[in-house]
């Protein structure tokens, strides 16, 4: 029997069994475009998440399935009279008789030659595959519009060239399989739109910081102070640029230093730090407690902790204290508005020169608008009209005005999300303190924990920072440093 028998006894053997057609249909249909798609994804590593979707999520399992589906027909959907084919006296026949002897050596040879092709074209998937669901592309765009917010943050973050999956999977297959059950449960929301609006923060659901943060990060070898100058603007009518300037004491958690000290003396190891909190959210803590080197401890507690505790029920969480209970928010960082606008302003988005621009763009993005459409027109119609009525003769004004709509416009849309629930607050970052709804470093620091020998964990500013300078035009700490 010729190659070409082989293949039509082969073809002629699936097409006893209907299973095994359709199957052979699919892969027909689905083999050109899907080995189409992986060569040019291949090539030029196309970024539309969409395209990616097509290909990994789409023409991929129906080409592994109609695979499964030729097979599975041939042995186990075939007609009645090939009942017989895994009797005893059919496989007897087959390895004692010359001419049936050769005909099954070539219909393995077939077998074997098909499988390893296939073997090829399916560990290539897997390959492309893997690779595209752990892209920032798939867990940013996919879902565009619910995670256009995260992905927006992301973008503008410190950790912007840092992939998703780096902190919110990691390495270790237990993760990798927690966070594919969880995407898994995801798409069904997002198709069924029951997904939270706004998004809830994963406080639950990371990986512990040591093995995610710390992976880069070492706080052990942190030590010293960090000079910290934030440019902001007064909402008068020059918008007049002033100047904060903290000296952070950084410190260190131990290691190349005497002994751990400044705000990393919170994740030393010789400083194990737990605390209990009773929301979901860890925003109220009633109890700390400090386990020293030596074994000792110190609990401090707030005047009604023992109640609190007691009727949290499931929410009453024991945890100890890592790098996320502070830098919550290190990747979808969502500003303040008055820090967004000074942003823009130091930029040069927004121009300085024009007159009260401060004020007015304050005014413009904290009104309430439905959709992000809606306040871009207002916030164009609204900075256009005043600065008609106000300002009409001065230089240049429409194009300083136009360039001011912009640069607000950017704040605004980089930071709130009213589809999504998301405004000006919404999502609160422990890193600090500060009058807009930050409550962070005060959630433990507020002088209202006390042990049971009178300690209190402290809420002066001295014990993180030094207060060089407060919206100070020319402060003289800088004019020092710079020599002037």
């Amino acid at each position: 029997m010729g190659q070409f028998e082989i293949l039509k006894d082969f073809v002629f053997g699936i097409s006893r069994s209907r299973v095994s057609l359709i199957g052979a249909m699919i892969v027909t249909v689905t083999t050109p475009f899907l080995f189409g798609y992986m060569l040019a994804d291949t090539v030029w590593h196309i970024k539309n998440p969409y395209f990616g979707g097509a290909i990994y999520l789409a023409l991929g399992p129906a080409f592994l399935g109609g695979l499964a589906m030729i097979f599975v027909g041939a042995f186990f959907f075939r007609g009645q009279r090939e009942v017989h084919l895994f009797t005893l006296q059919y496989l007897r026949k087959y390895f004692t008789e010359p001419d049936m002897f050769g005909r099954l050596r070539k219909n393995v040879f077939l077998i074997v030659l098909l499988t390893s092709v296939n073997f090829v074209v399916f560990s290539m998937f897997l390959y492309r595959a893997y690779h595209y669901m752990e892209s920032t592309t798939f867990c940013g765009q996919f879902c565009h519009t619910v995670m256009n917010p995260e992905l927006t943050a992301y973008q503008n973050s410190a950790h912007s060239r840092v992939a998703c999956v780096e902190c919110h999977i990691g390495a270790g297959a237990d993760w990798f399989v927690k966070s594919k059950i969880s995407g898994a449960r995801q798409l069904l929301a997002v198709a069924a739109s029951t997904y939270p609006r706004p998004i809830e923060t994963p406080v639950h659901g990371l990986r512990p910081a040591r093995e995610t943060c710390e992976q880069c990060h070492r706080p052990e070898l942190f030590h010293g102070d960090k000079l910290s100058v934030d440019r902001r603007f007064l909402d008068d009518e020059q918008n007049t640029e002033v100047y904060d300037v903290l000296l952070m004491k950084v410190g260190s958690a131990g290691d190349r230093v005497q002994s751990s000290h400044g705000i990393h003396w919170h994740v030393a190891p010789q400083n194990k730090i737990s605390y209990r909190a009773t929301d979901h959210s860890r925003m109220v803590i009633p109890e700390v407690r400090l386990t020293r080197e030596d074994g000792s401890e110190v609990v401090f507690k707030t005047d009604d902790a023992d109640k609190q505790l007691a009727t949290g029920g499931t929410l009453v969480e024991d945890r100890e204290m890592d790098c996320i209970d502070c830098h919550n928010r290190p990747s979808h960082v969502y500003l303040p508005a008055e820090e967004a606008l000074d942003n823009k302003i130091a930029e040069g988005v927004i121009p300085v020169a024009l007159p009260f621009i401060k004020q007015q763009a304050l005014e413009v993005v904290n009104a309430e608008y439905t959709s992000r459409e809606e306040a871009k027109a207002e916030i164009a119609d609204r900075l256009s009209n005043w600065y008609a009525k106000n300002y009409p003769q001065l230089p240049d004004r429409e194009q300083l005005v136009v360039k001011a709509i912009a640069g607000v416009q950017t704040a605004y849309t980089e930071n709130v999300f009213p589809e999504m629930n998301i405004g000006w607050g919404t999502y609160v970052n422990h890193v600090g303190h500060g009058p807009d709804f930050e409550v962070g470093c005060f959630r433990c620091h507020d002088d209202m924990h006390v042990s049971s020998d009178g300690q209190t964990i402290s809420a002066d500013c001295n014990t993180c920072h030094t207060l060089l300078a407060l919206e100070e035009e020319s402060p003289e700490i800088l004019q020092t440093l710079r020599d002037e």
